[in-house]
């Protein structure tokens, strides 16, 4: 059932949160822009996939979503259906489209046995095939090595990296971060790593800022907890920053995101209306225009933010979270040591003073680029090269031997 035409399948357990829906879609129109016969399709448990904008050539499978419980369960986001049938449901669709949109290359991203092993039966079966390439994408911060390790172990990862695994490409630049340093992996998984440079974010052609904004032509402040299902501190620390501030500040454009509590969205909403300089957003699926429109950026340290304020060179203050992982802290911490932004940690929460302080000195910060880091965000071009080599290897192999006629 193949066809002449380059295909790749991405696939994104997207329990919670925004990172990992917008990172695929960033590689996937990255590369449907390089190549104009490839076909993209991303496999995602994400419930707002159908709200995104996917250009021609890029198309998306929706399985069953889950949600992750504070005590590390999943359950079925939606379905009246235990987990394991849930599971079952999930293997079953990612099996059968692999099986039938027969991928040349197939890009896991984060979990390299996706959620609770789900992909793993697909990943046998296209190795065994051999005509798909198999890559695992990662972020360039995973984890404390230390917890990464035992979560790793305890899910049996190692023999898929091993022996499934053809390439591993992680979404950071050399000599910044290492997910695989300190994890006692053998040389053979290492040789199969390729670091790629951060993955750079543009305005799409068609982006506009549509909802209408208070501040006329003043600069403001945009602050984002990303998905915000963790983002209640951050967000309740800034409104009381305004609320108390003895000072002037920058106007706030704050952006909830799509999963922070109902309870905690109306309670913002409230607050905000009694301030003048105060916007709240709920969901902004191109949030691109609005952050280059921003003069600074608050934000979790989120990997997909983290691109987009070095994409945007905005002045920056990070307040990134500590649990469940402490990604967002390893990240942000190096990247002030660098020079590239502030932080504030989250353990000072909720003292006002010394928000409105990082407030204020925050839109006269230097931007990331005035840091001096060089090959920050080339991650796309690294990528789509990689692709290119990829792709033209199979065509070569594929070729028709030649019988000579006698």
């Amino acid at each position: 059932m193949s066809t002449s035409s380059p295909k790749i399948l991405i696939y994104s357990h997207d329990s919670f949160g925004l990172g990992h829906l917008r990172r695929c879609s960033t590689i996937a129109h990255a590369l449907a822009r390089r190549f104009q016969d490839l076909s993209v399709l991303i496999l995602s448990g994400s419930p707002i996939i159908g709200s995104f904008e996917f250009r021609s050539r890029v198309d998306f499978v929706r399985i069953p979503g889950v949600i992750k419980l504070r005590n590390g369960e999943y359950t079925p986001l939606s379905l009246s259906l235990n987990i394991e049938h849930i599971l079952a449901i999930r293997s079953s669709i990612i099996e059968h489209t692999a099986k039938v949109f027969d991928p040349d290359i197939l890009i896991v991203d984060k979990e390299p046995l996706g959620l609770r092993g789900e992909i793993l039966g697909t990943l046998e079966m296209l190795k065994k095939q051999g005509n798909t390439r198999l890559v695992l994408g990662l972020r360039d911060v995973m984890d404390d090595p230390a917890v990464l390790r035992e979560e790793w172990t305890r899910k049996g990862v190692d023999p898929a990296l091993e022996k499934l695994y053809d390439e591993i490409w992680i979404y950071g630049p050399p000599d910044l971060h290492n997910p695989l340093e300190g994890m006692g992996l053998p040389a053979s998984v290492h040789k199969k790593a390729m670091n790629t440079g951060y993955l750079r974010r543009t305005i799409p052609a068609d982006a506009r800022i549509t909802e209408p904004l208070p501040f006329d032509d003043e600069p403001y402040i945009l602050v984002t907890p990303g998905g915000g299902g963790d983002g209640v501190e951050m967000v309740d620390w800034v409104m009381r920053a305004y609320e108390s501030r003895t000072r002037p500040l920058f106007p706030a454009l704050i952006v909830l995101g799509p999963f922070m509590p109902a309870s905690a969205v109306a309670e913002f909403q409230a607050r905000a209306d009694t301030l003048r300089d105060v916007h709240i957003l709920r969901f902004l699926p191109t949030i691109e225009p609005y952050m280059a429109g921003a003069r600074a950026i608050v934000g979790m340290g989120g990997y997909n933010t983290f691109c987009e304020i070095l994409s945007f060179d905005k002045p920056t203050l990070l307040v990134p979270r500590v649990v469940p992982r402490r990604e967002q802290s390893i990240r942000a911490t190096r990247a002030e040591d660098i020079g590239l932004l502030k932080v504030l940690p989250i353990d000072e929460y909720p003292d006002v003073d010394k928000m409105i302080d990082a407030l204020e000195e925050l839109p006269f910060l230097a931007p990331p680029s005035r840091a001096g880091v060089d090959n920050l965000l080339g991650g796309l071009t690294v990528i789509g090269d990689r692709v290119e080599t990829i792709l033209e290897s199979r065509t070569v192999r594929a070729a028709p031997r030649m019988v000579p006629a006698y």
